[in-house]
């Protein structure tokens, strides 16, 4: 599956650097690399992953209600909201680059066919596919899909 990445024109953040962080993030083998090749590439994807300010995020994340808080996935976007990039979740506190690591394998999960799951337990290690950006439901906060076995995959 290919992909692209862009950022929404005004943000604060390089696409350069939030494309080094998707890719170095879907890549990695403690990622979806270890089930599905990915691969980075300019102009025409299978998958846009693009960072947006929170009104942008809603729009492409209709008709899903994302309140300017959450990111989706809607038909062939994934959507970043800005908004959490910059402040990350709860769960996360005091470690941005792994909640951007989860926020992208999350998402980037959904447009390979997982649906969500909930907490194995607590204390245990989330699935990435636990909406972790709402709540961890007694789990460790996990940014990688290869830490643990997504139920029925």
């Amino acid at each position: 599956m290919t992909y692209r990445v862009e950022v929404e024109q005004g943000l604060p953040f390089s696409t350069v650097d939030v494309a080094r962080l998707v890719e170095a993030t879907l890549s990695d083998q403690r990622g979806w690399a270890t089930r599905h090749t990915l691969v980075r590439v300019e102009g025409h994807a299978d998958l846009r992953i693009v960072l947006a300010t929170p009104e942008t995020a809603d729009q492409l994340c209709a008709p899903l209600d994302t309140d300017g808080r959450l990111s989706c996935r809607n038909g062939d976007d994934v959507v970043l909201n800005a908004w959490r990039w910059q402040f990350g979740a709860d769960g996360y506190a005091g470690d941005l680059v792994a909640y951007r690591r989860y926020v992208i394998n999350h998402e980037t999960g959904h447009a390979l066919g997982y649906p969500h799951v909930g907490c194995p337990g607590p204390g245990e290690i989330a699935p990435v596919m636990l909406q972790q950006t709402k709540g961890l439901e007694g789990c460790k906060p996990n940014p990688w899909p290869a830490r643990v076995d997504l139920v029925g995959h």
